[in-house]
């Protein structure tokens, strides 16, 4: 509006200290040839996490008649590289022939900001669709991830992330020479932080604004005014010239 304007900056920091290093995680999957009771979502990084069959905050919605599986997560990851993946790993006994093929309906990372006019990659795999690839394919998602930071007018913070994505697709062999496909998400974080600062401008600068767009009007007007006077005693000659 006129009397705000928005303030972009990077810096070199990790903008939410209160996080106890953490991030959150919002995960949306649609397995459709793979039964729910084999899909698991696994989480390692580099601080020596790792967890096979992660289920808090989780939920498995059985599709196409309990043949295919939509995986809903919730789960948080430290602020270091790492990775989690959708796979067959946690389950009790390993299927022949698991089918990765998918679509991702959502993977955000932190607070959603909905901030009118701040586009950015919040959701950058929304839509992926993986459904004609080859269904033994391992997926990988390289992710850089982006802190994000949001001040509104009166002071308030509110922290997301965004990302930038590159994938690839390959067969992968387990040494037992069996196929054995996952979904990997790899995510490394930029030490780079983007914040947005909503900003009061200053009357000074409203009554400026003000005055141009007056003076613009008078301008305009006058610049109106004279073509019209110009027209009409050019038109006047041309009546004179006639009659004479």
């Amino acid at each position: 509006g006129f009397l705000s304007s928005r303030v972009n900056e990077l810096y070199v920091d990790d903008p939410d200290k209160d996080s106890g290093g953490k991030i959150e995680v919002n995960l949306n999957i649609s397995l459709p040839n793979l039964h729910c009771e084999l899909v698991g979502l696994d989480i390692q990084d580099e601080m020596g996490r790792h967890e096979v069959g992660h289920i808090d905050n989780s939920m498995k919605i059985p599709l196409n008649n309990g043949d295919g599986c939509r995986f809903e997560g919730h789960f948080s990851i430290n602020k270091v590289p790492g990775n989690f993946h959708v796979s067959t790993h946690s389950a009790t006994a390993q299927p022949q022939n698991p089918d990765m093929t998918h679509i991702i309906h959502k993977l955000s990372f932190g607070d959603k900001l909905q901030v009118h006019n701040v586009h950015g990659a919040f959701n950058a795999l929304e839509g992926a669709d993986k459904l004609s690839s080859n269904p033994l394919a391992s997926h990988d998602y390289i992710l850089k991830i982006v802190p994000t930071v949001y001040e509104d007018m009166s002071g308030k913070q509110r922290y997301s992330y965004q990302y930038t994505v590159a994938n690839k697709e390959y067969v992968a062999y387990s040494h037992t020479g069996r196929i054995i496909p996952a979904i990997w998400f790899r995510y490394d974080l930029s030490p780079i932080t983007v914040k947005y600062t909503e900003r009061r401008q200053p009357l000074y600068r409203f009554i400026t604004s003000i005055c141009a767009i007056i003076g613009g009007t008078f301008t305009v007007a006058g610049i109106l005014d004279s073509c019209i006077f110009t027209a009409s005693e050019a038109w006047k000659k041309i009546q004179l010239g006639k009659m004479q």
